[in-house]
């Protein structure tokens, strides 16, 4: 269940911001921790813009919430400037060494070596992304030197900070994993036990990697000693990494994808990742339905079944553009849409194996981090960062304080099943220097009245999680509303639709099994929202934190 709270309490903690049109009012930020949150504010009065506040709350959630991302993992930023209108999304994502190739984790009989190669330990790091991302943001973007934007994020590292509930329940579902490493183990445990709750972490290592990279940019982290250090430990550990890959890795600009959902404009994330196409053919697809005229249960039938055909095609068509073509213009045309519509029906579904194409298992990891930042000029950053599994491989190099991610995993596999089910194609298989797929879908939102500005974890379930904030905000709702509206899934296989408890009454319930949907509860709430809008006539702002995490939206 969702945790309970007060008007009061939530207010106080930031939960809500309502603005008043008279309010001068700057910036309002969400993000998954209250320290990220404040470390932008901080960068905000020192002078510096939406970006330069985005640097700090990228890299002070680097460091509080090691479970979801990290320098050893990669993100994207999805940016826009009012001043030029220029609106690019830059792709920090992971890739995969050099050495990695399609059957790197598998036998001559495509039998899968070892299952935990391409989750636990440095197997399973690809380069990561994450602190060239800060770089390229504060040298494109910003106003402030990368040492200023920074130093939250520093000062959190060295001096610690106190973990929470959220923390400690991720860190035990890696413990295992984290015991292995020595130098994890020291980090995040106690003697090799869990922490309690309110315990001081403190990342010395890390701290000094983070002023190596205020210091001398990227060279700070891809060059020089922080460098040799994860070069040492992961090829000590076995792991595919050389000085070429560190050197060769670079951020790239491209263009979003851009779409209308029934006036409302839509700009969200191109490949390497999934999630703006998928979103847009979702919504292109039901577009051509007046929902707010159909029963409830009709709607949740037509969104589940775009659902279906949209992530079908993830699975078929999406991958590296930088590595396939990608049939992006087709899969976002209305007629297109329209092929697929004809296929539904109001009183039945199609199954999901009637639906062509081969596919092989894929997975992707659930824990990832977002924040949202936009100030009354429009200025604005959605960003979604990731280090895959929580708390990523669980290896850290030593030296560096660096959690590496386990993103080879995102790639697809020729055998064995995976814990998310997702499939894909060839599209997504394993190549030297290639992004894995995503599903982190930082979204912008605007129509007549309104800017908004959103995203969040969740691995498969993301694109879902924004599709229904979508279609939520489409009906005049608030931040609040997009972030607390109960949650239903459905990825083509498996041929389930998952929901939260709050999402169906038993009726419904009942109904949609009369209907030929196969339906599972998730034993949790999932996802952790974060969501901020302005509007445009009075330049007020509101921003909402999902209150199934423990983060903190706060205007100022």
């Amino acid at each position: 269940m969702f945790k309970k709270y007060t008007l009061v309490t939530l207010l106080l903690l930031g939960f809500i911001t309502n603005i008043r049109a008279d309010t001068p009012l700057k910036t309002a930020i969400a993000s998954a921790h209250p320290l990220a949150t404040a470390a932008g504010f901080e960068i905000l009065n020192q002078g510096g813009n939406v970006f330069d506040a985005a640097v700090a709350v990228s890299a002070t959630l680097a460091v509080v919430e090691p479970s979801g991302s990290g320098l050893g993992g990669g993100g994207y930023w999805l940016v826009h400037r009012a001043n030029d209108n220029t609106t690019r999304f830059i792709d920090g994502r992971e890739k995969a060494p050099l050495a990695a190739h399609k059957n790197v984790y598998v036998d001559s009989a495509g039998q899968v070596k070892n299952p935990r190669a391409s989750l636990d330990g440095a197997t399973a790091a690809a380069i990561p992304g994450l602190p060239a991302g800060l770089v390229h943001l504060a040298e494109h973007y910003g106003k402030l030197p990368l040492a200023v934007s920074l130093a939250p994020a520093i000062r959190h590292a060295r001096n610690g900070f106190v973990v929470g509930q959220h923390h400690l329940d991720l860190l035990k579902y890696r413990e295992t994993v984290l015991k292995q490493f020595p130098a994890s183990s020291t980090i995040f445990l106690v003697n090799g036990q869990l922490p309690e709750k309110f315990a001081l972490l403190r990342q010395v290592d890390l701290a000094e990697t983070l002023t190596q990279l205020a210091r001398y940019g990227r060279a700070g982290f891809y060059a020089h000693s922080v460098a040799d250090k994860l070069l040492q430990a992961v090829q000590q550990a076995g792991g595919m990494w050389t000085a070429e890959d560190l050197q060769n890795y670079q951020v790239v600009e491209r263009e979003p994808v851009v779409g209308n959902y029934r006036g409302i404009k839509v700009t969200s994330a191109p490949p390497s990742s999934a999630g703006g196409i998928v979103l847009l053919e979702a919504l292109t697809i039901l577009s051509a339905y007046d929902l707010a005229k159909l029963d409830k249960l009709t709607r949740i039938h037509l969104i589940t079944e775009a659902m279906r055909r949209a992530y079908h095609d993830r699975a078929l068509y999406l991958g590296d553009s930088d590595f396939v073509s990608v049939p992006m213009q087709r899969l976002l045309s209305e007629d297109y849409a329209a092929g697929l519509r004809s296929s539904m029906r109001m009183d039945a579904v199609l199954p999901s194996t009637q639906l062509s194409g081969d596919v092989l298992p894929d997975s992707e990891g659930g824990h990832t981090t977002h924040f949202s930042i936009i100030d009354t000029e429009g200025n604005r950053v959605a960003a979604t960062l990731s280090i895959n599994f929580p708390f990523g491989s669980g290896f850290v190099a030593a030296g560096t304080g660096v959690l590496l991610n386990d993103e080879m995993d995102d790639f697809v596999s020729h055998a064995g099943p995976n814990g998310y089910g997702l499939v894909g194609s060839a599209a997504n298989m394993i190549a030297p220097g290639k992004r894995m797929l995503s599903s982190m879908t930082p979204t912008f939102l605007e129509d007549a009245g309104r800017v908004a500005v959103l995203g969040t974890p969740g691995g498969s379930r993301i694109i879902s999680m924004v599709l229904l904030a979508t279609l939520d905000f489409a009906k005049a709702t608030s931040p609040m509303s997009w972030v607390t509206l109960p949650r239903f899934h459905h990825q083509y296989l498996p041929d389930v639709v998952e929901y939260e408890n709050a999402a169906f009454t038993e009726q419904e319930l009942v109904a949609l099994k009369g209907l030929g949907h196969h339906l599972k509860a998730t034993v949790n709430p999932y996802g952790n929202m974060q969501a901020a809008v302005l509007y445009k006539h009075t330049h007020a702002l509101n921003a909402a934190s999902d209150p199934r995490g423990e983060g903190l939206a706060t205007v100022k």
